[in-house]
């Protein structure tokens, strides 16, 4: 059975290699979707020679796309991209892949996400899309942000050198509702301590601005860059990027649950015992779409193996 590297749903007629639903999240109307018209080289080619017309960094590489409907391709451009393509690191060959499926996951868990997905390219190769959510209209208004280094003074060398403590003073200080941003903050930490993604530094948190009955609202920005990095990087000695309670290794369900969620977010136990229990009826969800990923089958059995480890040691394994 082959399944669709949007959804990860079973492709339903043969010879497709996009279901339905995967197609309609591009577009109500998308009725194909052909192959980039970049092999993977071309492609990272491509992403060094327009790097300085991105507006969004980072380690992987990206190319600014817009979405021809009529014509079923994607188009990279320079200017008014609603789409960012990112091709396969050189170094890292399956990062499309894995970031698809912890998006795909999050998004399951209750996590705000931006539509999604996988593309083939003309070689067959596999390239990670994902809609822009600070565009809108035809792509030339932004919505204001501010990453969380920004909002503590700190750089792009710096942005390690924080706390996820302080992560949730920026929200208590700039949300319009902190108590619900916290919440949304506690899933988000929760479900990349599950998913092994021990590289949520302060470039990775940030603030959006939208104009909501004439007043300014600010939340959290929708997630992005969800990876399981710790099979990337095969078991890193770290388990979070910013410490939690002093702590970037070895953290137990207290430190999670009790000193994190609870103390710093104010997370009820009512609410935390519901989270908990969804995401505890999650797991085996999780390992089904695993075992449809993308990724290679010694990838999947790693993947497998931190989510089990750490719901074990959360207690909801």
């Amino acid at each position: 059975m082959r399944f669709c590297p949007i959804t990860l749903d079973p492709i339903e007629v043969e010879g497709q290699s996009y279901s339905t639903k995967g197609l309609r999240i591009l577009s109500a109307t998308l009725k194909k979707l052909s192959p980039l018209e970049y092999t993977v080289d071309e492609q990272l080619l491509e992403a060094v020679a327009r790097a300085d017309k991105m507006s969004i960094q980072g380690f992987q590489p990206k190319l600014s796309s817009i979405l021809r409907v009529k014509e079923g391709r994607f188009e990279v451009v320079d200017n008014h991209g609603r789409f960012i393509l990112k091709p396969p690191p050189p170094e890292y060959a399956e990062v499309p892949a894995n970031e698809s499926l912890t998006m795909t996951l999050a998004k399951l868990s209750g996590i705000e996400i931006p539509d999604h997905g996988l593309v083939y390219a003309i070689d067959g190769s596999l390239t990670y899309w994902i809609r822009r959510f600070d565009r809108e209209g035809r792509g030339t208004r932004k919505f204001p942000q501010e990453d969380f280094a920004q909002l503590l003074g700190r750089s792009r060398e710096t942005k390690y050198d924080s706390s996820m403590e302080q992560v949730v003073s920026v929200v208590d200080r700039f949300c319009t509702f902190p108590v619900l941003e916290k919440r949304r903050l506690a899933l988000l930490v929760l479900f990349c301590f599950l998913t092994g993604n021990e590289d949520m530094h302060l470039k990775n948190f940030s603030l959006v601005t939208r104009i909501k009955k004439d007043r300014p609202l600010v939340r959290l920005r929708p997630a992005y860059d969800l990876l399981n990095t710790t099979v990337i990087l095969k078991n890193p000695p770290e388990e979070v990027a910013l410490p939690i309670r002093g702590k970037k290794r070895n953290l137990t369900r207290s430190d999670l649950l009790g000193s994190f969620c609870h103390e710093r977010c104010g997370v009820t136990g009512k609410f935390l015992d519901q989270l908990l229990e969804t995401l505890s009826g999650l797991v085996p969800r999780f390992d089904e779409l695993i075992g449809r990923s993308f990724l290679s089958k010694e990838k999947r059995n790693a993947y497998r193996a931190v989510l089990h480890e750490r719901s074990g040691r959360l207690g909801i394994g």
